[in-house]
């Protein structure tokens, strides 16, 4: 418990500093710099920022979760989903700093929140645990294919970046469910999106 204890910390620091280095290549590092409109790279920027927040929030889920979980093989499928997250949130930093963008200045506040929800849904149980990250990335996966359709047609690095975060985020939600997470009730689930909702609109801006 101490060595997951201080490898959350350590997570914490690294999501919050940015310092967070990616083990997979950057989709669409090839492409060439689209030409935007200044419009249109203030809302691509605004969609990456929230997509960047998200990840922050999945650094704090997926770390909570880890500490509570009761079976190691469920805590080892997290670890392997925080992975991946890893690769989103620095491909988000990256995509922000071409832009010249600041992340959400609210992120500590957000990776707070989520470590707190992530630690009451492990508390309930691995099955409920599961069944939270089911739906957290159903969620996830909804609002990247809006930011796929609403990102500029021309930006095609960023839209390279936020498809392939959008299959991961399938894939784990698959993981979650071969794993025998338990569907979550309705209103857990209006609550998730409401939260959610507030996120991405409070991010975009701020």
């Amino acid at each position: 418990m101490i060595d997951t204890l201080i490898l959350g910390f350590d997570r914490a620091l690294r999501t919050l500093s940015g310092t967070v280095m990616p083990a997979r290549p950057t989709p669409g590092a090839e492409l060439t710099e689209p030409v935007l409109a200044p419009h249109e790279q203030r809302d691509a920027a605004g969609l990456m920022r929230v997509n960047h927040t998200g990840e922050v929030c999945a650094q704090a889920l997926y770390a909570a979760q880890a500490i509570v979980a009761r079976d190691p093989d469920v805590r080892e499928r997290y670890a392997h989903a925080a992975r991946d997250e890893e690769d989103h949130l620095a491909w988000t930093q990256a995509r922000l700093d071409e832009f010249g963008a600041r992340p959400s200045l609210l992120n500590p506040l957000w990776y707070a929140g989520s470590f707190a929800i992530g630690i009451v849904a492990g508390v309930a149980g691995d099955r409920v645990n599961l069944g939270f990250v089911v739906e957290t990335e159903r969620q996830v996966e909804e609002h990247l294919t809006a930011h796929i359709d609403r990102l500029p047609a021309s930006d095609t690095k960023s839209r390279a970046i936020v498809t392939q975060m959008r299959d991961d985020e399938s894939r784990h939600g698959a993981m979650a469910l071969e794993a025998g997470a338990l569907p979550l009730p309705f209103p857990v689930r209006r609550a998730m999106r409401a939260a959610a909702d507030v996120m991405r609109a409070v991010a975009y801006r701020i």
